[in-house]
């Protein structure tokens, strides 16, 4: 399954513009806070696909019964530009186990191409579960794919959901060829080119840089 949030008219289309704009992704609290209110959407939506039970609860002035999630899902995201995203998503999901992944680009001295490096992972066990699993940007999706092969250590989930606030159409039709049939995509907006060194265009930027400041 595929969702595309930006195709309907929706507050994220706002968020989306904010996020995108060359003046307003300026204020890094704004662009941060952005990006955690579409995770909000996000988990918002996602919510709505999971399994409920009835549980009865009882008021000041009475009893009722209300259907609660059966399961929470386990959340993880790609450091360190996944961050606000996944933040915006815990605040959904609050009862949720987390997991933090550690990837980056190695890129060559000779050329553009680049090699994606898993360094670190922290995980709660998988197996059997609802996985989500959260980046900012979904580029060449080669980091989501080397991402969930490392996670296999940890166990298979029952179900994937994958999250990003914008993709390239390359990335996306990538991470879909990898990524069990099960899995469900959930993405913010959908860009059609990629810059060379595999930067989406027209994108954004680097978000972790306008997140947390420049690197070295």
């Amino acid at each position: 399954m595929l969702r595309i949030l930006d195709k309907e008219n929706s507050i994220v289309n706002q968020y989306l513009y904010e996020i995108r704009c060359s003046s307003i992704q300026k204020d890094r609290m704004r662009f941060r806070s952005n990006l955690e209110r579409l995770g909000q959407v996000f988990g918002y939506e996602i919510s709505k696909t999971m399994k409920y039970e009835k549980r009865d609860v009882s008021t000041p002035l009475g009893n009722l019964t209300i259907p609660t999630p059966v399961n929470w899902p386990i959340l993880t995201t790609i450091l360190r530009a996944g961050l606000p995203l996944h933040e915006g998503l815990l605040s959904i999901f609050d009862k949720s186990d987390c997991g933090y992944v550690s990837a980056y680009r190695n890129h060559s001295k000779k050329d553009d191409s680049f090699e994606v490096e898993v360094e670190y992972i922290s995980s709660p066990y998988l197996e059997n579960r609802d996985l989500i699993l959260s980046d900012t940007m979904l580029a060449t999706g080669t980091s989501l794919v080397k991402v969930l092969k490392a996670l296999r250590e940890y166990g298979n989930p029952a179900n994937i959901h994958v999250v990003a606030a914008i993709s390239s159409r390359e990335g996306l039709e990538y991470a879909q060829e990898h990524f069990p049939t099960k899995t469900q995509f959930w993405i913010g907006s959908v860009d059609e080119e990629m810059t060379a060194k595999s930067y989406i265009v027209p994108g954004l930027g680097d978000a972790g840089d306008l997140a947390f400041g420049e690197k070295e």
